[in-house]
């Protein structure tokens, strides 16, 4: 079997941690969530406000190490919530900060009804992957934790998924 590392990054309302770990409980991985070295503070539309500014010039913070090495391990999902049609600037850090050469990648990311091209800009910045399923999760547009995607979406991809280790 194939080890498995989810790193994920999760701001205001966790659903993104949330999908990992149903994942994590699903296929047994080890997993970690990605922490900026400063974090957001604030009310949610001054956050907002500074994610936009932050994704428009293309800004990645300085995020903490993991306590997981990605090198060890085979499989590495990846989540981010949808932060401007993109991914949020704190994975855009970890992704250039790894090299995923001989990794199978999965990619997933959490939205509010718009996904935008999220999982097209994850698989650009991975470099030396290969990809295996991806999921856009979709929750309520007014930035709460209600599920809009299918729960059997989420349970199929799961098994895609644990296929891949």
């Amino acid at each position: 079997m194939k080890k498995m590392l989810i790193v994920y990054y999760s701001w205001s309302n966790g659903n993104t941690a949330k999908i990992a770990a149903q994942l994590q409980r699903v296929a047994g991985a080890d997993m970690e969530r990605i922490e900026t070295l400063h974090p957001y503070e604030g009310r949610y539309d001054d956050v907002v406000a500074q994610g936009q500014r932050e994704v428009n010039s293309g800004f990645m913070p300085e995020i903490k190490a993991l306590p997981y090495d990605p090198a060890d391990y085979d499989v590495i999902a990846v989540g981010t919530p949808t932060w401007w049609y993109t991914m949020a600037p704190a994975v855009k850090s970890f992704l250039a900060d790894h090299d995923f050469s001989g990794k199978q990648v999965i990619l997933f990311q959490t939205h509010g009804g718009w996904p935008g091209h999220t999982l097209k800009d994850m698989e650009k910045a991975c470099r030396g992957a290969s990809f295996g399923p991806s999921l856009a999760v979709q929750f309520d547009s007014t930035g709460g934790s209600k599920l809009v995607t299918a729960v059997q979406d989420i349970d199929d991809w799961i098994e895609e998924v644990k296929q891949c280790l």
